[in-house]
């Protein structure tokens, strides 16, 4: 019983780290090109291109919302090798 117990505990903590070294320090972007906003409306957030949301057929209010990226308030930039938003002064 003690052997199979430490066997299934050996085996979660190697799929634990195996996960870890696949997703730790994972680059989503080198320039701020490689980031797009998050969401098709009112945007307070990036990711990198290839998660970029489907924004086809979809309607956004013109309003320029404080906080958002809405109307040059800010924009996507690469820090650190992953993206996020700058938003402006």
């Amino acid at each position: 019983m003690k052997i199979g117990v430490f066997v299934l505990i050996l085996i979660v903590a190697i799929v634990a780290v195996i996960l870890f070294i696949t997703h730790a320090g994972k680059v989503e972007c080198q320039s701020d090109s490689d980031c797009v906003k998050a969401s098709c409306c009112h945007a307070t957030s990036c990711v990198a291109k290839e998660k970029a949301p489907s924004c086809s057929g979809m309607m956004c209010t013109m309003e320029c919302k404080s906080g958002t990226m809405d109307c040059g308030q800010g924009s996507c930039a690469c820090q650190n090798n992953k993206c996020a938003a700058k938003m402006n002064p």
